[in-house]
């Protein structure tokens, strides 16, 4: 077997963790390596975020520790019996990519995952030994986000959140069937003890203590998780219903929906999932929804028998083609709740508008300049000197707001 070059090795590992989705702000503390004497600093907001072709965020530097893994789980390309080719990152060599990526500017900061080797703490100890040499023997202050092993020992758990700024704990799937089917040597139960733990130990840490009265610093981002969509039958309908669980029962600061796509020796017991991206995309906007405008999700889902999220418009367009009976919208009378349900308006530009008619009333010019596309807002509201008339009942509607798809000049 050829010894590869550490080159040779981020081409694999960083193309393996591909699959692994972090692009939330970090929520950690402001950190400035000036005043430190280390390298690296954060800002309070998160970190700064680029996007691929695919639209998946890409701003840190973000590898697997390995790809080598013990478990054979079916939708996972990094799965034991998949002939991938196979690389194994020493600690030093992931902690001295970090550096120099980002003393070049490269990244803000590093997503570590991993394939499980020989054991789930033995590999958990490597991750958190990166963590622990990049903050305590090179002072580094950039960001850290750690997907962290739920079948691991308490204590590396506790040791990654004292390094980490997020950790992670993989879901998996949205229904324990689909993961005993698809993944059977990984137990729901333990995945669901390991985020209860986390989430405790993060609430323990949030507490000021008796002595210092300050508090400790313990994985300040949180927690998040990691759900495959489209690798089993599962509903949208049900998707929502798992991720509003997950938010209430473990506090997340975010679910992360990957969408499955087949690869070429996947077993022919898993589905196509057809448009992948889109369908993630559609969920990313519903849970968005779900947590920031109140909607529940059987709102959301309820113009289809299928619990299948419409792929040609989004999920708030598509509510309010289903309720039309609820528009039009007085933009200068109706409550924030109502105004956060009309499409087009983003929870900036309502807060703008119920700051501006505390003075004056708004018209549909005012209104264009608070939102992006006052062609998608003029069917569903009133404002002064505005009424939409039988716009808002108009059977050609949805078709107007969507149009139709065109054919790309090649040149």
């Amino acid at each position: 077997m050829s010894i590869l070059s550490t080159r040779q090795k981020l081409a694999i590992l960083s193309d393996a963790a591909k699959y692994d989705a972090s692009c939330a702000s970090s929520g950690a503390a402001k950190r400035n390596s000036l005043k430190s004497g280390g390298i690296g600093s954060t800002e309070g907001m998160g970190i700064c975020h680029s996007y691929a072709p695919d639209g998946r965020c890409i701003s840190l530097l973000k590898i697997l520790l390995t790809n080598f893994c013990i478990y054979d789980c079916s939708y996972c390309i990094n799965r034991s019996s998949s002939n991938v080719k196979r690389a194994r990152f020493a600690i030093d060599e992931v902690v001295s990519l970090t550096l120099e990526f980002y003393k070049r500017n490269y990244i803000e900061g590093l997503f570590l995952s991993s394939g499980v080797i020989r054991s789930p703490d033995e590999t958990m100890s490597e991750m958190v030994e990166v963590a622990r040499r990049l903050r305590v023997e090179h002072k580094f202050g950039g960001y850290i986000h750690l997907k962290t092993i739920p079948e691991c020992a308490p204590e590396l758990l506790e040791q990654a959140g004292i390094h980490a700024d997020r950790l992670s704990i993989n879901v998996e799937l949205p229904t324990d069937e689909g993961v005993k089917r698809l993944a059977p040597e990984k137990r729901p139960e333990t995945i669901r003890v390991s985020m209860a733990k986390l989430r405790s130990k993060i609430e323990e840490k949030t507490e000021p203590t008796m002595r210092t009265k300050k508090r400790q610093r313990f994985a300040p981002g949180g927690q998040s998780t990691q759900m495959i969509v489209g690798a089993d039958a599962t509903s949208d309908a049900d998707i929502l219903g798992t991720s509003a669980r997950l938010y209430g029962s473990y506090q997340l600061r975010r679910v992360y929906y990957s969408a499955f796509s087949p690869i070429p020796d996947s077993s022919s017991a898993l589905p196509s999932a057809k448009p992948p991206l889109m369908r993630e995309h559609r969920l990313y906007q519903a849970d968005w929804l779900m947590r920031f405008y109140g909607f529940d999700r059987r709102e959301i889902t309820a113009g289809r028998q299928d619990g299948m999220l419409d792929l040609a418009v989004d999920p708030k367009l598509a509510w309010a083609l289903s309720n039309r009976a609820s528009f039009p919208v007085d933009v200068n009378r109706a409550p924030r709740e109502m105004l956060l349900r009309v499409p087009g308006f983003g929870t900036k530009a309502v807060k703008k508008m119920l700051d501006v008619r505390r003075y004056r009333r708004l018209r549909l010019e005012d209104v264009g300049r608070l939102c992006q596309s006052v062609t998608k807002v003029r069917p569903f509201i009133v404002a002064d000197g505005w009424s939409p008339g039988g716009m808002t009942d108009a059977e050609h509607l949805r078709a107007e707001l969507v149009g139709k798809p065109k054919q790309l000049s090649l040149f």
